[in-house]
């Protein structure tokens, strides 16, 4: 609940913020020449509820989609000795991080990594793949399985969908003055909204998109050297070095499929901008200089 007070709170101060701006530059003024009532409080409601929306109902959705998309096996009756001690070793790191004990699952790909996802931080889902464990041995599976859990015990997924939330808000609320800028003030549409507002819109949300990307990839890149910290805490910061000089052998692997992407343990981007986590050596070097 705290967590998402601050994101209202810095959604109204981002709005004063702007409010300020728009009269510093006197932008205001030339909207009212131009008859165009634009009422900033409202825009920002709409925008809110169309950008935090998706986000909120992903995240309420995350377990099940994972589940569904990625084909998880959620361990309920450990069926052999990989199984039991996969969910012995969530349920000691669970107990040290203070959390409840998460969903256990096992997805099968050849991809070493691993993820996890859930609203709650008392009721998350951790999977890792047949692939980690079958090319990882258990101290280094282990520290993949306590960098998870860190994850959980910050809650990240939660702070990332209300990240995503907000940089939507503003990205619709912005596009949608620059619209009204153009629509009413350059092309002097007075007829309601017109199709130069819908272009100039569409091609602002575009571009505001990629820097939003930019911030969102940002947040995450610092998230995951907090994930690696906590990974070492759990596990020992030896085996979660050496977990992720094991990913840095894996021959060219595949990221996880759409959000779960940020959430795994390993992820790549086609840019240093754009990527979900660092590069794995600057990951190593972090943990190895960290006192």
């Amino acid at each position: 609940m705290l967590r998402i007070l601050l994101f209202l709170a810095t959604n109204a101060a981002i709005l004063v913020v702007i409010t300020v701006i728009f009269n510093l530059l006197g932008i205001n003024g030339i909207l009212d020449q131009q008859g165009v009532n634009l009422d900033l409080n409202a825009l920002l409601l709409v925008s809110a509820i169309i950008g935090m929306s998706g986000s909120v109902i992903s995240l309420m959705l995350s377990k099940w989609m994972a589940k569904k998309s990625m084909g998880v096996h959620v361990i309920t009756h450990p069926q052999n000795q990989t199984e039991q001690w996969l969910v012995n070793v969530v349920n000691r790191q669970a107990q040290m991080a203070g959390i409840g004990m998460p969903e256990v699952g096992i997805f099968n790909t050849p991809d070493p990594n691993a993820f996890a996802t859930g609203m709650n931080k008392n009721a998350a889902l951790v999977a890792v793949s047949t692939g980690l464990l079958q090319t990882m041995n258990a101290d280094e599976v282990e520290a993949v399985v306590g960098h998870e859990m860190t994850h959980v015990a910050n809650g990240d997924m939660v702070t990332m969908a209300l990240l995503q939330g907000v940089v939507n808000t503003f990205v619709y609320f912005l596009a949608s003055v620059i619209g009204y800028i153009v629509d009413r003030v350059l092309l002097k549409n007075d007829r309601g909204l017109g199709i130069g507002y819908y272009i100039t819109q569409m091609i602002a949300q575009i571009c505001l998109s990629i820097l939003a990307s930019m911030i969102v990839m940002w947040f995450s890149r610092y998230r995951e050297f907090k994930a690696d910290a906590g990974g070492a805490r759990l596990a020992g910061r030896g085996k979660m070095i050496a977990a992720l000089k094991a990913l840095q052998r894996a021959q060219n692997p595949q990221d996880l499929p759409g959000e779960f992407a940020a959430f795994g343990i390993n992820g790549g981007g086609v840019s240093r901008l754009f990527m979900s986590h660092p590069p794995l050596e600057e990951r190593i070097a972090a943990l190895q200089n960290r006192r």
